[in-house]
């Protein structure tokens, strides 16, 4: 289905199931595969070799619950890159950027403005808050939260699994990271399951975070200790009013 204005523009050897739906001004690329259930709105761009609303599949050893899938529904004004992956049942705000060979995993919900770059990774069932920004290479496990204005470095991992695997505890002990407003994170650190890294915390390039950091504060090294607080002149929200809205 097409609404009234701007016709959508698609390129050769596109397939587009017969019931997504496509706002005014959406351009797909070629060799694009939208599968069912999948809404672009206003002036989505998907570049070449792209596939939406993918559902999920899983190996014999694995743990992966498969449900029944919400449609894909991509916010007005965002673009999905080349052969970047978007799986059913997610939602990706207005305006925000998925690079090239990305993927984003079923049940994620993105904000406004998100970036995804280049071979990111955001595993099932995460949530990313407005601003963000996911570097190339980042990795973010299953069941994470990152709120807004957070900023990931290139090759950024976090993890969920604190049993790597072994026994039926696992099970109910799965948890990624909740990484708090306006925190980032350096290039290649490691965050451990279930850690949270306060707002406007920094975390130093190739530290590994094993426990709680603090707001405001700078850490550093394996394992990963604070150091500093967070030089001030960089702050988005001011330690004094931290529920005041962004300085930007």
């Amino acid at each position: 289905m097409v609404s009234e204005g701007s016709a959508p523009v698609i390129g050769e050897g596109s397939i587009v199931a017969p019931d997504v739906v496509l706002g005014e001004g959406v351009r797909i690329g070629h060799r694009v595969i939208i599968h069912p259930g999948v809404e672009l709105g206003d002036g989505v761009t998907v570049a070449d070799g792209a596939i939406l609303g993918l559902a999920p599949a899983r190996g014999k050893n694995s743990t992966l619950e498969l449900s029944p899938l919400g449609p894909l529904r991509i916010g007005a004004g965002t673009y999905i890159g080349a052969y970047a992956v978007v799986y059913a049942g997610s939602e990706i705000g207005e305006e925000c950027f998925i690079a090239d060979a990305a993927q984003v995993r079923e049940r994620c919900r993105l904000g406004r403005r998100v970036v995804v770059g280049h071979q990111a990774t955001v595993e099932n069932d995460c949530t990313i808050g407005d601003n963000t920004k996911l570097q190339t290479g980042v990795y973010l496990t299953a069941k994470s939260r990152v709120e807004d204005w957070v900023f990931l470095a290139p090759m950024v991992t976090t993890t969920n699994d604190r049993y790597l695997a072994r026994t039926e505890a696992r099970h109910a002990a799965i948890r990624g990271p909740w990484i708090r407003r306006a925190a980032r994170i350096g290039a290649a650190a490691v965050l451990l399951p279930g850690v949270e890294v306060g707002q406007e915390a920094v975390v130093a390039a190739g530290a590994v975070v094993t426990r709680d950091v603090p707001p405001y504060q700078l850490v550093m090294g394996v394992p990963a200790r604070v150091v500093r607080p967070t030089p001030r002149e960089q702050l988005l929200f001011l330690e004094e009013d931290p529920d005041a809205d962004s300085r930007l």
